[in-house]
């Protein structure tokens, strides 16, 4: 518990504090993450995930990005973990300016975060690609095949796909929530996939690292956590809550 209390009061002093993470904080949801020995990406299909997940395979095999999206990209009925619930009571209580997410499954908003900024877009934005009409997620989900506009037009995810570019307004508004933060949490992240990570790595201040595996930056953080996200955050914000009490 000194880790955790050591943590607590990191975020009672600090003048500033963002949130960055990546899809091992939605992984205590049920949402699978990426890069780990169960991950998306280590399983077997008769196309890498990277290829099917491309702009170029979008464009070419619609039917059969869409057959992959819906099966393993698409969650709908997942629920907010403890991670999201602590990070969403640390922004009410005016202890985190800012979540900088990786994620596309939008479970920070349902947990009552408003500071979010999405990094790799989201599933529940959708939009033609003929006349820019905007769609919810049951458009995608609903019936089978590609989904299209009452234009004709094909609808596509507001999700960055590979070989497109990261949202510049998004990476923006990341930049300055940055700069203005003393301290940064990172969770549930490898810190692998640029330019996002750049973030994390070009950042001066103090760095708390949340993760199940090690990674290049161990060694410049003022703590690191091996425990489960969910564990860490309930943790750190009961022993905040309890300062509260006796303060």
């Amino acid at each position: 518990m000194e880790k955790i209390a050591e943590f607590a009061a990191m975020l009672r002093q600090s003048r500033g504090t963002v949130f960055f993470g990546g899809a091992g904080v939605s992984t205590e949801s049920g949402i699978p993450d990426f890069r780990s020995v169960d991950g998306l990406y280590r399983q077997q299909w008769s196309e890498m995930p990277e290829t099917i997940l491309s702009r170029s395979y979008f464009d070419r095999h619609t039917e059969e990005f869409y057959r992959f999206y819906r099966a393993k990209m698409l969650f709908p009925d997942a629920q907010p973990n403890a991670a999201h619930l602590a990070l969403a009571k640390l922004e009410k209580k005016g202890l985190l300016r800012a979540v900088i997410t990786q994620n596309i499954d939008g479970l920070h908003q349902k947990a009552g975060s408003r500071q979010v900024i999405e990094l790799h877009g989201s599933v529940h934005r959708n939009h033609c690609m003929r006349c820019g009409r905007a769609y919810p997620l049951d458009a995608v989900l609903r019936g089978g095949g590609v989904p299209h506009c009452t234009c004709g037009g094909i609808i596509k995810p507001d999700v960055v796909l590979y070989e497109e570019a990261l949202p510049e307004g998004a990476m923006e508004e990341a930049e300055k929530a940055v700069n203005r933060a003393e301290v940064m949490i990172i969770g549930g992240t490898s810190l692998s996939v640029y330019p996002a990570a750049g973030f994390a790595r070009m950042f001066p201040g103090k760095i708390v690292l949340i993760n199940r595996t090690p990674t290049d930056l161990d060694g410049r953080c003022a703590l690191v956590f091996r425990e489960n996200i969910g564990e860490v955050m309930a943790k750190t914000l009961a022993c905040l809550e309890e300062a509260e009490k006796t303060a």
